[in-house]
């Protein structure tokens, strides 16, 4: 034991300090829920238009956007533009559609930019992420936190004021790159998991609660990201820098002034030659996320585990297509959250990991395809069904990264963990996306939603259980039955 470790015992494993600590980091999950789900609301209405170019090839290729608008799409009874609405395009010349005007409406022919925008800031979070690692190995976890706080402050208001819905689409995406910053760091600094766990869900039910009382998207917007101007100074003054971290970059009086700190909030005293002696202990040699695609069986585990977060996003972006009130639909979507993830934790504990989240899969994913055969009069049927797929994917969610951390030797597993962390920034950015077969056909995202969970309950069952079985520290090849799984014909194309 590093005498690190003895220090932190000294000072007390979960007192005052902790406890405080663990708080103030359980806040940024709130405006995580405001971020992620937030533009389902602000794009309500966001004055977005179909995109009608078409018009262009038909003459003057220098027309006006406002000409352009007045030509081709209707407009409600106030006089403004609608948004998802447009004039059929027609093969008449430019000056004929002037002089009699096009009659025939349509949807938007070329998909909805709120789903580009959705797929773009999960894109943020993902580029975040590996931006926001090296930030903090270099310049300290605390830095690294405050400055994503005030980035997501200054971007979420300023798209209070966006102009179009271009410039929009550019400050979500900075704001994905600095939450992914915040909550990377705030987790490694904390390591608690009862803030994605509580504090989460109570950010999507605060978020309905907001949206359903203030209709404009502009004050919506400055509601959810102003408070974190509040958060900032709260940070500033009590949020520690690691002293794990001061340590590893030579800054021992940095570090003791840390653990002095925490000690004396917790009503303790450390001894002087213990923090002498404060070092921390040698970090043993890791494997890269490139090992686990070398090794066959640990790449195929990953490929796995990988495809939860296309039905969770999906049922969550969809929250205002079930038929039901989608103030409603969204407070009860962050209702369930809290059992299914209160709940998933004792659930792998009595029936194992493998067999919880294959149910668990099945069940989501037969919810999405039952949404299909119901009729669009009947939405509270729709919603229901829709709120047990909700249930079914949170829970996934909760336990897939149990279930990967253990999956994977110690020398690979945190690697392993970013690799599934990755891929599921890789589903939240095919989610919004997939909403746009609905151009084809209404029934073809959540067929694409269904079916993916469906297909990977299969793979699930293939993988091996890990409850009450003593975790890998080296790379070890597979059982037999895994051998035998990763050596069919149909999944040598994967080597």
């Amino acid at each position: 034991m590093s005498s690190f470790t003895h220090v932190l015992k000294e000072i007390g494993e979960f007192g005052w300090f902790q406890k405080r600590l663990v708080v103030a980091l359980c806040i940024p999950n709130i405006f995580v829920a405001f971020d992620v789900i937030g533009q389902v609301f602000t794009g309500l209405d966001f004055p977005n238009f179909c995109d009608t170019d078409w018009i262009l090839e038909r003459g003057d290729a220098n027309l006006t956007l406002e000409r352009q608008k007045e030509l081709t799409i209707p407009v409600n009874p106030d006089g403004s533009f609608q948004s998802c609405l447009m004039f059929t395009p027609v093969d008449s010349d430019l000056e004929t559609i002037e002089l009699y005007g096009l009659n025939v409406t349509t949807s938007c022919l070329n998909g909805s930019k709120l789903e580009v925008s959705q797929s773009i800031y999960m894109a943020g979070l993902l580029i975040g992420a590996f931006i926001s690692g090296g930030m903090a190995d270099r310049l300290g976890r605390r830095f690294v936190v405050l400055l994503g706080i005030l980035l997501l402050f200054l971007f979420g208001v300023s798209a209070a004021f966006s102009p179009n819905i271009y410039v929009y689409i550019v400050l979500k995406f900075l704001c994905g790159v600095s939450m992914a910053g915040i909550l990377t760091n705030s987790f490694v600094i904390g390591e608690w998991r009862v803030s994605r766990t509580l504090f989460y869900p109570i950010g999507l039910i605060l978020l309905s609660g907001l949206a359903y009382f203030i209709r404009d998207w502009r004050i919506l917007q400055l509601a959810l990201y102003g408070p974190l101007l509040i958060v900032l100074a709260t940070f500033y003054w009590i949020l520690p820098e690691s002293a794990r971290w001061l340590i590893t970059q030579g800054r021992k009086e940095e570090a003791v002034k840390e653990v002095r700190r925490a000690a004396k909030v917790n009503g303790k005293e450390v001894s002087q030659d213990l923090l002498d002696k404060m070092e921390v202990g040698e970090t043993p040699n890791r494997g890269s996320m490139l090992d686990i695609f070398r090794i066959p069986y640990l790449r195929k585990r990953a490929l796995c585990m990988s495809c939860v977060c296309v039905m969770y996003y999906g049922l969550s972006l969809s929250v205002g297509n079930f038929g039901l009130n989608i103030y409603l639909t969204q407070l009860i979507f962050g209702l369930v959250e809290f059992p299914a993830r209160l709940g998933s934790l004792p659930l792998i504990g009595r029936f194992g990991r493998r067999r919880c989240e294959a149910m668990l899969l099945l069940l989501g994913g037969c919810a999405c395809l039952s949404i299909i055969a119901v009729p669009k009069d009947l939405p509270v049927v729709a919603t229901v069904i829709a709120i047990l797929g909700k249930f079914a994917s949170t829970g996934c969610y909760c336990i897939v990264y149990v279930y990967t951390a253990e999956l994977y030797p110690t020398t690979l597993r945190q690697s392993g963990v970013g690799l599934n962390s990755m891929c599921a920034r890789m589903g939240g950015i095919l989610a919004p996306l997939i909403r746009l077969l609905a151009d084809y056909h209404d029934s073809l995202p959540m067929f694409v939603y269904g079916i993916v969970p469906v297909c990977a309950v299969g793979l699930c069952l293939l993988l091996p259980e890990t409850l009450n079985t003593e975790l890998q520290d080296i790379i070890q090849p597979p059982d037999t039955n895994e051998e035998k799984f990763y050596n069919c014909e149909w999944l040598t194309k994967l080597q």
